[in-house]
């Protein structure tokens, strides 16, 4: 799923602050839904360290389970109860569309050149290292964020961010795109007035 080589990030509100919402909030459990338990760690502790940064105190479901443990409304609903958490907020993988498409790479070469005994005579020795080719890879995804009432269970506000990534299929893993999207959430949720100051 998640990301490497941004380019551009559109944010979207999908749903603007409820009027009967009992915000600001200073107490959230975080909650991110992707098939990669790694990358749900590695979203929701950069999501709490941002949390934490504006004085809110703030949980990563992750923290309190491991791989087995059953992602359900019943695992996330004790973890409130038990944090005496005041709202939820969920990151989920709406959608994601892939292109790829073979791409060369440009060889690096090493030239040696020497004089021989002869005038005007030239030692000349090329050394020529290709890689295989790569798959450039260009994809767009969604990701929807929507925070939950503990008190209601109901949804009082949700944005969706759009991401443009582009990258080699064998890059590693650009873990600041993921952070960056925490600050994006985080920045959201202080803009619309959901987290206590």
């Amino acid at each position: 799923m998640l990301l490497a080589g941004c380019a551009g990030r559109q944010v979207t509100t999908v749903q603007p602050l409820s009027e009967s919402a009992d915000a600001p909030y200073a107490n959230v459990l975080v909650v991110s839904l992707f098939d990669s338990f790694d990358r749900r760690r590695i979203l929701e502790r950069a999501i709490v360290k941002e949390l934490g940064e504006r004085g809110v105190r703030a949980v990563a479901s992750t923290s309190r389970m491991n791989t087995r443990t059953p992602l359900n409304r019943d695992t996330f609903v004790a973890m409130v109860d038990e944090l005496g958490s005041d709202a939820v907020l969920v990151t989920q993988l709406v959608d994601v569309e892939t292109e790829g498409k073979v791409k060369t790479r440009r060889p690096d070469a090493t030239y040696n050149f020497g004089p021989t005994r002869y005038y005007n005579v030239w030692t000349v020795e090329l050394t020529e290292y290709r890689e295989p080719p790569t798959i450039a890879t260009k994809s767009a995804v969604v990701l929807a964020s929507r925070v939950y009432s503990a008190e209601t269970k109901a949804p009082v506000w949700a944005i969706e961010s759009k991401l443009t990534v582009r990258k080699n299929l064998d890059d590693p893993m650009d873990y600041s795109l993921i952070t960056d999207e925490a600050t994006s959430i985080v920045g959201r949720l202080a803009r619309d007035g959901l987290l206590a100051q």
